[in-house]
């Protein structure tokens, strides 16, 4: 069970490549079965790489099993985020979330900045001819957060703070959980902090401008309700901020990167798009029921979610003896449930390893039955369906005017969360969108 206290902590943490299951998996798996014991973040675990008992631990939050993070991690994600906290008070927090990106997704007004700011960024791209695509993501999806979230604007320089402290706030966020000075996760709670009380001043001088600042944004919509604290408000913003930036932009960025490498699949996104395009006046924007016509666009988010793996793994823990099939879980153990062993299953998907988005025509209804991207059951993520208007309206906008290659060393590294080893970096080509060449 590895090193006294870390256990196998640093084996199950060793980065990989992000379309593959990593080497401490196969070797267990394959010496051990899909499920096996373990000692992982200071405390005996149960590593799960079972596709249904991923589900059921999923789909039982509250009766079997229920969040449960490091306690170290908590200085990085609040006592408050939606990733800690559980019953009536994550049911509360999550109906906030829920309500507010339920009810913006869809919006002209919405839709108009999510177009406007991707065609802003790839203006600026025009006279380049590379590009360190994640940090132009990672731009792309702050600002839009901060935009509907507190009315800031890109220009503003606290936009520019924000994404620092967020991309600082990552590194430590699955990092080996121990406060030396110095190290990611250290690095991370200073981050977390910086964050917060750059989220409660905006709060304390939106109150004090009895909110005339607020544009029916998401912090005038939570302060008009005055159903959260300060506390709790302060913690849903950086929790949606979180996941609409670093889950969207790491998600493009495997699109872009898979895309590169699978000129078919490029040319069949293009034509879908043209199709889009061509069916508007010059200059027209797009709306609701173009992104209900992008099916290919979703099938090629969904494939790459499955091939990347944004989020390989989610800490739980048992409540109650667990019994399902032949497996015991003991009350009181961790429980890992890992996404991507399912996505590279030869019994759930054919030829796991390649990029096809194809897979998944005319399949939605064994969609959940066979990938795992925004986890499930109660703590399914509430921004799931956003993500999916942000990137695919980036992309009508990308492949209409872009072809792109990238370096030969340059993949995706799962450490475990998403990273490219140079950034993603890209050779760029300005392109006339009706033209095939």
């Amino acid at each position: 069970m590895g090193w006294p206290i870390c256990g196998e902590t640093l084996a199950f943490l060793k980065p990989h490549k992000s379309n593959s299951t990593g080497s401490f998996l196969q070797q267990h798996c394959s010496r051990y079965g899909k499920v096996f014991k373990s000692h992982l973040f200071c405390s005996p675990a149960i590593v799960s790489c079972d596709h249904e008992l991923n589900m059921f631990i999923l789909q039982n939050e509250g009766k079997y099993f229920q969040a449960s993070y490091p306690k170290p991690m908590h200085g990085i994600l609040g006592k408050l985020s939606l990733l800690t906290v559980s019953g009536d008070l994550h049911k509360k927090l999550r109906n906030v979330a829920v309500s507010f990106i339920g009810a913006s997704k869809s919006t002209p007004a919405f839709l108009h900045s999510v177009e406007k700011l991707s065609i802003s960024m790839m203006e600026s791209w025009k006279e380049r001819k590379q590009i360190t695509f994640c940090y132009e993501i990672r731009k792309f999806t702050i600002n839009l957060m901060v935009k509907h979230l507190l009315s800031i604007e890109p220009e503003e320089p606290i936009a520019f703070k924000i994404l620092e402290d967020f991309q600082t706030f990552m590194k430590g966020f699955v990092s080996l959980p121990v406060y030396i000075p110095g190290t990611h996760y250290a690095n991370a709670v200073k981050a977390r902090a910086r964050l917060s009380r750059t989220v409660r001043e905006i709060v304390r001088e939106r109150q004090h401008e009895n909110m005339r600042a607020g544009e029916g944004d998401f912090l005038d919509v939570i302060l008009k309700k005055r159903s959260l604290s300060e506390e709790e408000t302060v913690s849903i913003v950086l929790d949606i901020m979180l996941g609409g930036y670093e889950t969207t932009a790491t998600l493009l960025a495997l699109i872009v990167y898979f895309l590169a490498h699978a000129p078919a699949v490029f040319q069949k996104l293009k034509e879908e798009h043209r199709a889009i395009r061509k069916s508007k006046q010059d200059e027209e924007p797009l709306n609701w029921e173009d992104y209900q016509q992008m099916e290919f666009t979703n099938n090629v988010i969904l494939e790459a979610m499955r091939c990347g793996n944004v989020v390989k793994f989610v800490h739980r823990e048992a409540i109650r003896d667990v019994k399902f099939k032949e497996y015991l879980i003991p009350s009181g153990w961790k429980v890992l449930p890992v996404f991507t062993a399912a996505h590279f299953d030869l019994n759930l998907h054919e030829n796991p390893s390649e990029f096809n988005p194809s897979r998944w025509t005319d399949k939605a209804s064994v969609i959940s039955k066979r990938v795992m991207p925004f986890g499930g059951g109660p703590r399914l993520c509430p921004g799931a369906e956003l993500a999916k208007v942000e990137i695919s309206f980036f992309l009508h906008h990308l492949v209409l005017n872009y072809r792109w290659k990238t370096q030969a060393d340059d993949y995706p590294i799962a450490y475990p969360y998403v990273e490219f080893r140079r950034g993603l970096l890209l050779e760029i080509e300005r392109t006339n969108g009706f033209d095939d060449h």
